[in-house]
């Protein structure tokens, strides 16, 4: 048996086959809830190692109720020292904002400017900024450590989601810091992903191995798309194993009531596809 359910097809390699990895989840259906839009890049490797990928969001990337705090910020960004941007969705945000109100890269070129991750780095450097400071772990945390000793007397601007973790706010101005919070963008729970999610979860034949969450508030909106009672979300998911893209997101979902199957040692898409390879080792 395999978490309680029959076993997923084995992971069977061909000697000749010179890319024997390739196929290391041959028979693995794996269930990824990013928002449509950015899903491509976990569901393409995905599907590169064998697997059966089911795209179903558990998010939905919407405008905020206003742009005016926003666009407020980025007219008199020559006050801030600082920009920290926590997602690639901020960086989109806010560049589309800034074509929209006629400003240049020019406007930003004194800021020093702090990414979340990698994939938040590239999204900036791919819009000609250079960013100076990315945290060892990508995490709100290592965020606050990695400047807490460069802001005080500091103004930063911080862009971000309408919901997210006070963490960063909170900590740098413990430490000296003029923080200006500002709403790129807002998460909601796409609606039509719920018919969906519960029949792939009804059906043996769709049915997935793995489920990966890569924020907390996919963790959260996948709960509210279950739509089952505490007591009936272990009975529902039995067999299923459950892969974190990292420590906030493992601790969100463990509140929730989840059990955390599969965590990423490095707290990014590649950290999370080599986390679920890892779970599914080889079998002779």
């Amino acid at each position: 048996m395999w978490g309680g359910h029959s076993c997923p097809p084995t992971l069977t390699m061909s000697k000749k086959n010179k890319s024997q990895s390739s196929q290391r989840l041959s028979g693995i259906r794996v269930l990824v809830g990013r928002a449509r839009h950015q899903a491509g890049a976990l569901s393409t490797e995905l599907r590169k190692l064998g697997a059966d990928v089911i795209e179903i969001p558990f998010i939905e990337i919407r405008k905020p109720e206003s742009f005016k705090p926003l666009d407020h910020a980025l007219k008199s960004v020559n006050a801030y020292d600082w920009l920290i941007l926590t997602s690639a969705n901020g960086v989109e945000a806010m560049w589309a904002r800034m074509a929209r109100l006629r400003l240049k890269n020019e406007a930003l070129q004194h800021l020093n400017v702090a990414a979340i991750g990698p994939a938040t780095k590239k999204a900036i450097e791919e819009r000609g900024i250079q960013v100076d400071v990315v945290p060892k772990e990508y995490v709100a945390e290592s965020v606050v450590r990695s400047l807490k000793k460069k802001v005080f007397g500091k103004r930063v601007l911080l862009v971000r989601a309408k919901v997210a973790r006070d963490v960063i706010p909170r900590e740098l101005r413990k430490a000296g810091a003029q923080v200006d919070v500002v709403e790129a963008y807002e998460t909601v729970v796409p609606q039509s992903s719920r018919r969906r999610l519960q029949a792939a979860l009804k059906d043996p034949k769709r049915r997935p191995h793995v489920v990966t969450f890569t924020s907390s508030s996919t963790a959260k909106n996948f709960v509210e798309l279950l739509g089952a009672r505490p007591a009936a979300k272990k009975s529902t998911l039995a067999g299923i194993r459950i892969a974190s893209i990292g420590p906030v997101t493992s601790s969100t979902l463990r509140e929730l009531g989840l059990n955390v199957d599969i965590d990423a040692k490095e707290f990014t898409i590649p950290g999370l596809i080599e986390a679920i390879v890892k779970a599914f080792p080889p079998r002779t």
